[in-house]
């Protein structure tokens, strides 16, 4: 049961799973489409057996700082599980990027989890001119404008996805744990879904997922995007090791436009 509560914490590394350009566009992106104070919640659901249970929470915010001399977004994810789960088995953690307001590029990313007992701390600066990345454990590679996994959320919003066809792979890199993943999601073009939220006007893509524990390796899930300028993430949904997870957008505040993707509500 551990396990599958624990994919909960895809919230945060859906993160990594939005669709990035490589060559001058993938460092040289121009944030257009979120504002300081903005704050948006994730729900997580969990289904074994034909009904979707609540199981988890995550809440993203950010604010405008200056950090090492520059102005950044400091971007939070803070994730638990709701107070049911925790007797099974109880996550509280949190990762926090500070971005580049220039060049939406991660400066610092921290990760401090504790998942049932179990505790990582990993706190990563990084050199993007020097191309390394140095975390509490020491000092990593890393490729051409790298991100971490909530930048990458960030970032990718800013795409012009009309840029691409449907069917399309598109690659980025990521570094997490210490590592740097070669990642790609696949472009499937504009729908409407209808969540927990209400209905929308949504843009759907797979991401690429490495096989491990909770889920199956390949293109296995999928995840929406809302279609206006915000591109807020709006649902993934994905097979794991035993059922399924469901992650709705529950709630946002201060976004930087209207949601005119939204067709009613629930």
């Amino acid at each position: 049961m551990n396990k599958i509560l624990k994919a909960f914490l895809l919230v945060m590394v859906l993160a990594s799973f939005t669709p990035q350009q490589t060559g001058d566009d993938f460092c040289g992106i121009k944030n257009t489409a979120f504002q300081a104070g903005e704050s948006v919640t994730m729900r997580v659901f969990y289904n074994a057996a034909g009904i979707y249970i609540g199981a988890g929470e995550a809440t993203f915010t950010t604010t405008l700082e200056r950090f090492n001399g520059k102005t950044t977004y400091h971007c939070i994810g803070d994730g638990k599980t709701f107070s049911f789960f925790d007797n099974f088995f109880k996550v509280r953690d949190r990762y926090e990027s500070y971005i580049d307001t220039a060049t939406m590029l991660p400066i610092k990313f921290i990760r401090n989890v504790d998942e049932g007992g179990y505790k990582i701390y990993n706190n990563v600066s990084f050199n993007h001119s020097a191309n390394t990345a140095v975390s509490t454990n020491g000092v990593f590679k890393t490729t051409n404008c790298i991100q971490d996994v909530v930048s990458a959320m960030y970032y990718a919003r800013n795409i012009n996805f009309n840029k691409y066809k449907v069917g399309d792979k598109i690659p980025f890199d990521m570094f997490l744990d210490d590592e740097v993943y070669h990642l790609y999601i696949r472009y499937l073009g504009k729908e409407k879904i209808k969540t927990r939220y209400g209905k929308f006007n949504a843009i759907k893509f797979k991401p690429l997922l490495i096989k491990g524990t909770i889920f199956q390796g390949g293109e296995k899930m999928n995840a929406w995007v809302s279609d206006d300028p915000n591109h807020l993430l709006l649902r993934v949904e994905s097979p794991i090791a035993v059922g399924t997870i469901k992650i709705d957008m529950y709630g946002y505040r201060n976004l930087r436009y209207p949601l005119t993707s939204l067709i009613s509500v629930r």
